[in-house]
């Protein structure tokens, strides 16, 4: 570490006047890009300590726990939790499954109709039917309110189909196809046995793509579900914000509701709204847990998938 300081300093000596002030510029702008960066989260983690959530800035209004066991009370969040796991679980495995083999199959040179198959699938990138037929569409598959849906929707991404394509292209050769051929390998057990195995470094940067969108996916739950049990975590998080803004809009109004309530109701609507805005920082951070952890042990060939899949020629 020593000697890594000092050849730091003399390298900083050995710099002209120029590049010194371009290194501080650099530095102080690189500081504030963090702080900016950083502050949202600071900003959730302190909220959640709150004990409320108005005038809050650098430092918890009152530290409590109170949120965090107010969300582990709360039922719907349980429900939410198991909800967002299956969902994120079951789709991302459908999602491979999908992308893989059809990413693997137009990447072969001897697959006939590979340019055709991939012109179907790229026209809906650009060209939506719309959020109407869509939803009639579903609603005449009897699929509205199920979670089977939900698993199934948004199995594949052009994008992603496109990364692993190029991957496959670069990394799985002919060659390798036509010596297990002859050996007596079938597609199945090549695709299966050889193919997945060396591509772990695409898996691991589709599973992260498709687990994290699935993770935060909020407009399809919102619009194709109606029991409030099969809800992910981020609809009882929406219900939360609602249930807070409309006990502030009955605190703030002037009609007869909020008039002719007394000092004891008015101070525990008001203690409610407080711990219902608390909570929804704390299901933020607890929700975040998941992908916190899965996270590292993707890392590793999170990089080397996503600079060999990059070129999309």
């Amino acid at each position: 570490i020593m000697a890594e300081k000092q050849q730091s300093l003399r390298s900083w000596k050995a710099q002209t006047a120029g590049d010194k002030v371009f290194d501080i510029i650099n530095h102080i702008l690189m500081g504030i890009i963090a702080l900016i960066t950083a502050y949202p989260l600071y900003y959730v983690i302190i909220m959640s300590f709150s004990k409320k959530t108005v005038g809050t800035y650098f430092w918890p209004n009152g530290f409590t726990l109170n949120g965090y066991k107010e969300i582990f009370r709360y039922g719907e969040f349980w429900s939410g939790y198991a909800n967002t796991i299956l969902y994120t679980v079951c789709g991302t495995i459908v999602s491979l499954a999908v992308t893989l083999t059809f990413a693997y199959a137009i990447s072969r040179k001897y697959f006939v109709g590979r340019r055709w198959f991939l012109l179907m699938v790229m026209i809906p990138m650009f060209i939506s039917g719309g959020m109407i037929p869509g939803y009639l569409t579903v609603s005449q598959l009897g699929l509205v309110d199920t979670r089977f849906y939900i698993i199934i929707s948004a199995a594949a991404s052009t994008y992603n189909i496109i990364v692993a394509r190029t991957f496959f292209r670069s990394t799985i050769p002919d060659e390798l196809y036509e010596a297990s051929m002859l050996d007596g390998c079938g597609d199945g057990r090549f695709f299966t046995q050889i193919v997945l195995p060396l591509s772990k470094p695409i898996i691991a940067v589709e599973a992260l793509y498709y687990g994290v969108g699935r993770w935060n996916s909020f407009m399809t739950e919102m619009i194709y579900l109606r029991t409030q049990s099969k809800y992910p975590l981020a609809l009882v998080l929406r219900q939360l914000l609602w249930s807070v803004e409309t006990i502030k809009s009955m605190l703030n109004s002037t009609g007869n509701f909020t008039t002719n309530l007394t000092e004891e109701a008015r101070k525990a609507l008001q203690e409610r709204a407080d711990i219902a805005g608390v909570m929804q920082f704390c299901i933020m951070i607890v929700s975040c847990i998941p992908m916190m952890i899965v996270y590292p042990y993707l890392q590793k060939y999170f990089a080397k998938g996503v600079m060999i899949g990059a070129v999309k020629g």
